[in-house]
């Protein structure tokens, strides 16, 4: 095995898990009743009856999920518009430190990162329980249109989380140095992400980028003077 496949497979395997979030799971979903169920299944008008009686529109689940986070998972956009719109809290975190923003961004659905992002919610709560953010966490997947989105809301560049790793680093060290990793790189670096700190171990995103033989990652890198 190549020494930078080498490093690459142990980034992987000593990193955090690609998919740290629980989804609500069929039981749990076919258990929901109240403000839960309309929220899965998108039904706006057993909502507005909930909110007349006003029922807690940030009630949480077994699993600390709002109705706000189990439509962001079950990507219903107008849901989401009309619990915001009826007062539910876009900042809460569910059991494993997730908001709704991060929520959309680990699954790569812009559009439902979209709709939160117009509606208020931040782009720079952290969260997960590596202290990151949700632009760390689409860093470390390769959502590059997702990355787009969070820079653009003013997501936190240089945030880093408690394994020592920005979103730059991440999108090397996490990443598989593909196309979408390497448009990731791009827009953090055209954004003006710090391209000189570095791991816990003191090596920076361009060193962590040769050692891995990422070679279209070394030359942004490099033009942006990164040493």
């Amino acid at each position: 095995m190549k020494f930078p496949v080498f490093l690459a497979v142990f980034a992987l395997l000593a990193g955090p898990p690609l998919f740290a979030q629980v989804p609500p799971r069929a039981g749990e979903i076919a258990a929901y009743a109240g403000i839960h169920a309309a929220a899965h299944n998108g039904d706006l008008a057993q909502l507005a009856g909930l909110v007349a009686a006003r029922a807690d529109i940030d009630a949480r689940d077994s699993y600390g999920r709002t109705a706000l986070h189990i439509a962001s998972f079950a990507r219903q956009r107008a849901m989401i518009q009309a619990l915001i719109a009826a007062g539910a809290r876009t900042d809460l975190l569910e059991n494993d430190r997730y908001d709704a923003v991060t929520i959309a961004a680990v699954a790569d659905d812009e559009e439902t990162l979209r709709v939160l992002l117009a509606l208020g919610a931040s782009a720079g709560l952290t969260t997960s329980r590596y202290d990151g953010t949700a632009l760390i966490a689409a860093a470390h997947l390769g959502h590059d249109g997702v990355v787009r989105q969070l820079i653009a809301a003013g997501a936190p560049l240089d945030h880093v989380n408690n394994l020592h790793w920005t979103a730059l680093i991440e999108s090397i060290v996490l990443g598989n140095g593909g196309r979408r990793h390497i448009e990731t790189l791009r827009a953090l670096v055209s954004a003006g992400a710090n391209t000189q700190l570095a791991d816990r171990d003191a090596r920076t995103p361009l060193e962590l980028a040769r050692m891995r033989g990422y070679r279209d990652m070394v030359e942004i890198l490099e033009k942006a003077g990164a040493k």
